[in-house]
């Protein structure tokens, strides 16, 4: 049996983290946008509240589906007893701690943020100068930027378990993946082809 490392989905989520820096700039850069209308504090608990809670929630609450991508989700009916045990470790104490953790790193990340924003005014000048319009962008991307450190820091837990306690997990029952998992997207059959099964023939 292949390893449970060699999912790719896994793979697909980790790598979501090289689109974290091109979501932080675009923050810092929407910061810039517009005089402040209001106290530094105010505007920064709005565009936190906007773009930390909701996903915060979704992880202690209900974990996002892992097995889904663009849109598309895998039915939960067509999972493999391997891809039900990754369930289990997603839906952990664990895990809730990490999107904690996360959550705590990203809003020190948004304060350094808006602090370094006057330092590139120049760069968004030639845009609209309204300062409603900037923060809202900005909530939007650094929700984008929650959602690709969240997504693979779960993932991550994953791939560090080890063999054995891999193989003790009982899979995941197919009556609560729907109870426990917030599954967003198109359902199908399938997203991506089979990996070939490793078999090991004797000598």
């Amino acid at each position: 049996m292949r390893s449970f490392r060699s999912e790719p989905i896994l793979w697909i989520h980790i790598a979501g983290l090289a689109t974290l820096p091109i979501f932080l700039l675009l923050c810092l850069l929407f910061l810039s946008v517009g005089e402040p209308l209001l106290p530094v504090w105010i505007e920064l608990l709005l565009v936190a509240a906007a773009g930390l809670i909701p996903l915060l929630w979704m992880q202690l609450r209900r974990p996002f589906y892992i097995f889904a991508i663009l849109g598309i989700a895998l039915k939960p009916e067509n999972l493999t007893e391997q891809q039900r045990k990754i369930l289990c470790l997603i839906n952990t104490k664990l895990n809730r701690v990490l999107a904690l953790l996360s959550a705590i790193l990203s809003i020190f990340v948004l304060w350094q943020l808006y602090q370094a924003a006057p330092l590139v005014v120049n760069i968004t000048s030639h845009l609209p100068q309204w300062r409603i319009l900037g923060l809202i962008l900005a909530a939007l991307t650094f929700l984008a930027s929650n959602l690709f450190l969240q997504i693979p820091v779960s993932v991550a837990r994953v791939l560090v378990t080890n063999d054995t306690e891999f193989a003790a997990i009982e899979p995941l029952p197919l009556e609560k993946i729907n109870q426990d998992f917030t599954i967003l997207g198109v359902r199908v059959n399938k997203i991506l082809p089979q990996l070939p099964v490793d078999v090991k023939t004797e000598e």
